[in-house]
Formats: structure tokens, sequence, C-alpha cells
């Protein structure tokens, strides 16, 4: 599917980072028909009834789901979690690594399943990178990791919206791109988050998917919200 194929409504991924499956279920029920993708990651791994709430999603709810785990390990090891999740119809999944260890998952990929390669995290700025030893800013290494993750038949990747825009420069139109760190401006949360971006700016610059959590969980009416994401998401296509 190329950019231009993207359902508008499906561009929103709503993060559920609740504690436990049961609010989660709960939030998708509040959001209704708002929200048509959404994402799952460590937080909700962690609690019981995970994989009931990966298949409530897509089997009872006919929710897209991107399963956000971050695969970090051997590469064979790698591949059989991207094979399994494939196998109970996650739609994206996220891996961090090597380029063997991207083959690897690209490799073991099935069906309708895209695996998206982890560039530089949201919470990351210059000088974390600095501490974590890497010799380079953080527009070269989101560059170099998208060009491996080409190289490696995966279908995208993870990035910051400030680096999308010089991203679609270099990378193929084919290439998902899938940004966090989304920020309403009437809802400025910061947190963690160091490298954000409001959803009209970081369409323009070129993202296919936003993930947007904290401001439409912490909104006073998070169905509002997600609708103005919506809104403004379309305007910007």
């Amino acid at each position: 599917m190329t950019r231009a194929q993207i359902p508008a409504q499906d561009r929103l991924i709503v993060a559920l980072d609740v504690p436990d499956a049961d609010a989660a279920r709960a939030m998708v029920g509040q959001l209704g028909e708002a929200v048509s993708f959404y994402k799952i990651g460590m937080e909700l791994c962690m609690a019981p009834g995970f994989f009931e709430l990966l298949d409530w999603l897509k089997q009872s709810q006919r929710k897209k789901v991107f399963v956000d785990l971050k695969f970090f390990d051997i590469p064979e090891t790698v591949a059989r979690a991207v094979r399994n999740l494939a196998e109970r119809g996650a739609d994206f999944c996220t891996i961090h690594g090597n380029q063997s260890i991207m083959q690897a998952a690209a490799a073991a990929k099935t069906g309708d399943t895209k695996v998206l390669a982890v560039t530089a995290l949201t919470s990351l700025d210059q000088g974390d990178l600095d501490d974590l030893g890497f010799a380079c800013d953080i527009p070269t290494l989101v560059l170099s990791r998208a060009r491996r993750a080409l190289q490696a038949g995966c279908d995208g990747v993870v990035s910051s919206g400030l680096e999308v825009e010089r991203l679609r420069l270099e990378a193929p139109r084919e290439l998902i791109c899938v940004t966090p760190g989304i920020r309403p401006v009437e809802n400025r949360v910061v947190a963690d988050q160091k490298r954000v971006m409001t959803p009209a700016a970081a369409i323009k610059a070129g993202a296919d998917y936003l993930v947007v959590g904290r401001p439409i969980r912490d909104a006073a009416d998070p169905r509002a919200m997600a609708l103005a994401v919506q809104a403004e998401i379309a305007a910007a296509l």
C-alpha cells in the first residue's frame, strides 16, 4: 500500500498506555468509531490478558493492531517472535538491532504483518546519544537506520517527525513511517518525550501514521480529542 492509499481514518494510532486489559477495553469502547488503529506495548504485555486483548481487538472489534515490543535478541529468537505475532494477525510490530536481526525479522513475517525498525526513540536527545556512545547526530542515525532497514527487507521505520522530512528525501515512498511523540497544540504534554511535533506538521513532513497516547488518554473528553486529531490529519493530507 502506497502512502496515498492509506485510509485517513487509519493514520491515527492510539497508544493503549493503560495498566491492564480491562482498562484498554474500556478505552476502546469510549473511543468507538473515532479510532480504528491501536498500539499495545510493554506495559500491557506485563499484565494478564495481553494476547486475549490482541485477539479481541482484531477479531471482535475489527481494529488494526500495532504490537510495540521492540524485539532485540538473537536473530532466530526475534524471527520466532515475529512469526508468532504474524499468526495472531498483528498489523505492525517493532524491532531493534543490527542487520542480521532486521533481516531475520523481515524474513519471518507472514500475511499482512509489517515489520518496523526503530530508529531513535523520541525520548532521546543528542546528549542521550552521546551517553550511549553513538558517534553521530540524531538525523544521521535515523537515516542510517532507515537505509539498513530497507536493505534488510523491513517494511518501515519508527521515526520522530523532526527527522521525517529529511528521511523522505532519501527513502522511497513505499517505506512506512510511523511517528510517535505527537502532541496536539492545545494539549502539550511534554513529560519524557523530547522530540515532539503536532499532527499536521508530522503529516506534512511525510509521516504515514501518527502514534498518540497521553494527549488522548488524559483528555477531559478522549473521544472528542481523537476526533480533533483525525480532523487535523485529514486537513493536512
